[in-house]
């Protein structure tokens, strides 16, 4: 092959690289700016009216409850929020993928404040996700930290991340995955023993926060170490 000809097989494979570079990585991201879109979640400040409680089905005829403190009425547990109480901590929101400033505009406009998940919205899917609540659920919370162009499912991550070989490659923005949650790692709070990491939390929590779990649970539940193929460090 000669000189010229191999530039001209370069020209053409190359372009092809990249795009396979991009389809496997959305969005390129920075370890630390996962971790402060994380904490901006958690850490986002609201004060709830009454337009943002319901327990019913909206207009289209999907069940929405919102994680309140009239939630147990209804047959579930932990409601965090109250009418007229500051809180902190965007709500969990089934199918839920806003960020922390369209999350106060819908708000604004009246929009329900979370939407718990149940049997019923896992059986439906996106088909059970309400367009009259505002939040966040766990996949998309990692979509957002990781910068993606659209939210993510627990099942679409893996083909844009890899397995890790063992829990202590783990590093801040990696995820830890089971078949319908994800955790984003921030640290270790007790190395090789219990983690610190971001959610937007199921049952109890019901909101973005962070905390401390240990790995031996999180191992004997499902959950395994991945890491976003679009991710900087």
């Amino acid at each position: 092959m000669t000189k010229h000809s191999s530039k001209i097989v370069l020209l053409i494979v190359f372009p092809l690289i990249v795009q396979v570079l991009v389809s496997c990585a959305p969005s390129l991201v920075k370890r630390n700016q996962a971790i402060a879109t994380a904490w901006r979640y958690s850490a986002i400040e609201w004060t709830p009216t009454a337009a943002q409680r319901f327990h019913g089905k909206d207009s289209r005829g999907i069940e929405v409850h919102t994680p309140d403190h009239e939630l147990a009425a209804y047959g579930f547990a932990n409601g965090w929020w109250q009418v007229g109480q500051p809180a902190r901590g965007m709500p969990y929101m089934w199918g839920g993928f806003d960020t922390p400033e369209s999350f106060q505009r819908a708000l604004s406009k009246g929009r329900y404040a979370g939407d718990i998940s149940s049997p019923g919205k896992q059986e439906l899917g996106d088909r059970g996700v309400s367009r009259s609540a505002c939040g966040i659920d766990c996949s998309g919370l990692v979509s957002r930290c990781w910068d993606l162009p659209r939210p993510y499912s627990t099942k679409e991550l893996p083909s844009i991340c890899r397995k890790l070989k063992s829990w202590d490659e783990l590093k801040p923005g990696d995820i830890l995955l089971n078949y319908r949650h994800v955790l984003l790692f921030k640290g270790w709070n007790v190395q090789g023993e219990e983690i610190y990491a971001y959610e937007a939390g199921p049952y109890p929590v019901w909101r973005v926060n962070a905390a401390a779990m240990q790995k031996a649970k999180l191992e004997h539940n499902g959950y395994r170490p991945w890491a976003y193929r679009g991710m900087l460090d």
